[in-house]
């Protein structure tokens, strides 16, 4: 379970969240600008808030005038908007790096189909199939969670149709809490467990 309760001064609104997330999927959702991306990066350590704690499966991975938890050790596996692969690296490659269980790897590979892709490299794939590799290397780490930020937004709607389905079935294969953020009413409301709504920094419903 992931237990969040930051505060942080942003450049336009102060962030000002409490919320609690069990092995669901729970959508961010509200317009650009309203400091769901910066929840997900607090989450992940790659920035801090002013003040609060987050806590995952009761361990603290934030509070205020302690040290941190480090990125690597969080057990947080991250999606980004733009997959962040290693081009220099093939599919193969690129999912093993932090791998922990070769097994799991190659479980994951077979469910989301990928095995054809794995000697090549991420020029040589399309966007869909980029997402697909992003998501099997996210979940290989073994997270305790996973954060979701637009992952399916560049897609056409057949491929972001297909990716729904395969996030929904892995998500039922591995109980983990997960926190997406989109800006697709559509999206939020097929994929959500539970929908919170934000405005400048506040939840205003959910």
């Amino acid at each position: 379970m992931l237990e969040i309760t930051i505060q942080k001064q942003l450049a336009h609104f102060h962030l000002d969240i409490h919320m609690t997330v069990e092995n669901e999927i729970v959508i961010l959702f509200g317009p650009s600008g309203s400091g769901k991306t910066t929840i997900l990066n607090c989450i992940a350590g790659l920035t801090n808030p002013d003040q609060g704690q987050i806590q995952l499966n009761n361990r603290m991975l934030y509070a205020a005038n302690e040290k941190p938890v480090p990125v690597q050790k969080r057990k947080v596996g991250y999606l980004f908007q733009d997959y962040a692969l290693f081009p220099h690296m093939t599919v193969k490659k690129n999912i093993e790096y932090g791998a922990a269980d070769r097994e799991l790897t190659n479980q994951l590979t077979r469910v989301v189909g990928i095995e054809h892709l794995l000697n090549k490299y991420p020029r040589q794939i399309s966007g869909g199939e980029k997402q697909r590799v992003a998501l099997v290397r996210a979940l290989a780490t073994q997270p305790d969670l996973l954060l979701l930020d637009e992952p399916f937004s560049s897609l056409d709607t057949k491929t972001r149709e297909e990716c729904h389905q395969e996030l929904k079935r892995l998500h039922e294969m591995w109980k983990i809490p997960i926190v997406m953020v989109t800006h697709d009413e559509y999206e939020a409301k097929k994929l959500g467990d539970r929908i919170i709504y934000m405005h400048r920094g506040q939840i205003i419903n959910e």
